[in-house]
């Protein structure tokens, strides 16, 4: 079964509910951006070349800017409510409108700025401050160099393994309507289109699924073992499932350091991020102390940082968040925006859209064709 045979399980949002939802993705969407922008100065340095630049305590807060990570995470977002939009038409198949929206990411890192002409663009496409090179992974840009979307048959990259799907992949477990193994599938279909070794793509249906068990409002514990559960029945899971008992493990070890982290590989491989986020989501006192740990190691920080900051702020919600390193967020208003549109379109979808209701703003900003 894929992901598009089936439509999300309906509920009942009362105000309270909606309230924390709401709390849950921003805190998930800034908080990875946050993380972004923590580990992105120091991804390319050991964790020795970062204490020898920034002194003994190493990175002590955010740089400047966000990378291609948050980029795509807000990609996902938007390809994700049009899908919900989409669905009045008779029209439903996720990974076609999120494969969309990634196309629209790829004219980001093509173009000098948004192109007036293309009609379905809507508002997010429309920001010029993302038409940007921020440091994408390759396998992105060859996934998304034509309109030929990869598949599980047919996947594109077969042989990458790096975590670019894996980071942007945290907003697929903001569907809490939909039953985790529905998540899974569709993370998995979706990493598939640029990321084609198996344990790239189930990474990033693992993370969703942690994601998804936060915003349920699950603890992190209960939502790894859950998502160990439905890994099981995956194949080609067990290095996955292997990284995600390691952190587990790990945090039984001894007080939180850099060498646990160290332990647990050195995120290079999607994998060793999922295990490495983790790790330091479980044990950090707060937001701030987990999201440095992530950071200070010899791999991918931004990864790590992307990752770790999409758990804390799914389990803690945006009020959780260093206000500081907030403030300085470079393109904190679209997050927020963005943010508030999937909680509004996921919790009053048919207020906005359907056969007797046609909100014309709404249906600009994510156009239905």
């Amino acid at each position: 079964m894929t992901a598009a045979a089936t439509g999300p399980t309906t509920s009942i949002w009362g105000r309270t509910e909606q309230q924390d939802f709401r709390s849950r993705v921003r805190g998930s969407l800034l908080g990875g951006a946050i993380g972004d922008a923590l580990g992105a100065p120091v991804a390319s340095l050991t964790l020795d070349a970062i204490r020898t630049r920034h002194g003994a305590e190493g990175v002590t807060g955010p740089g400047a800017r966000i990378t291609a990570a948050t980029q795509l995470t807000l990609f996902t977002v938007d390809g994700l409510i049009r899908a919900q939009v989409r669905r009045d038409t008779g029209a439903w198949h996720p990974p076609t409108d999120v494969h969309r929206a990634y196309l629209r990411w790829g004219a980001t890192q093509r173009d000098w700025g948004p192109d007036e002409r293309r009609k379905d663009n809507g508002w997010l496409a429309a920001e010029e401050w993302l038409y940007s090179r921020r440091d994408p992974a390759r396998p992105c840009l060859l996934g998304l160099a034509d309109d030929v979307m990869g598949t599980l048959d047919r996947p594109k990259n077969p042989d990458a393994r790096d975590p670019a799907a894996l980071t942007r992949s945290g907003p697929f477990g903001l569907l809490v309507g939909w039953e985790p193994q529905l998540v899974l599938q569709l993370a998995v279909e979706c990493a598939a289109q640029t990321h084609g070794d198996p344990a790239a793509y189930l990474s990033a249906g693992a993370f969703a699924v942690v994601v998804h068990g936060l915003a349920r409002g699950e603890s992190l514990d209960a939502a790894v073992q859950r998502t160990l559960g439905l890994l099981d029945r995956r194949p080609g899971h067990q290095p996955v499932t292997d990284a995600l008992q390691h952190a587990l493990g790990a945090v039984r070890q001894g007080m939180p350091s850099p060498g646990l982290v160290a332990s647990l590989g050195e995120g290079h491989l999607a994998q060793e991020a999922l295990a490495i986020a983790v790790y330091c989501a479980l044990v950090g006192e707060d937001v701030r102390h987990g999201l440095l740990l992530a950071v200070h190691h010899d791999g991918p920080s931004g990864a790590t940082g992307t990752l770790c900051g999409t758990l804390l702020g799914a389990l803690h919600g945006e009020t959780a968040l260093p206000p500081g390193w907030l403030a300085e967020l470079e393109g904190r208003s679209t997050v927020l925006e963005l943010a508030d549109d999937f909680a509004m379109e996921m919790t009053q979808g048919p207020a906005l859209h359907g056969p007797a209701v046609n909100a014309p703003g709404w249906l600009a900003r994510y156009p239905r064709a």
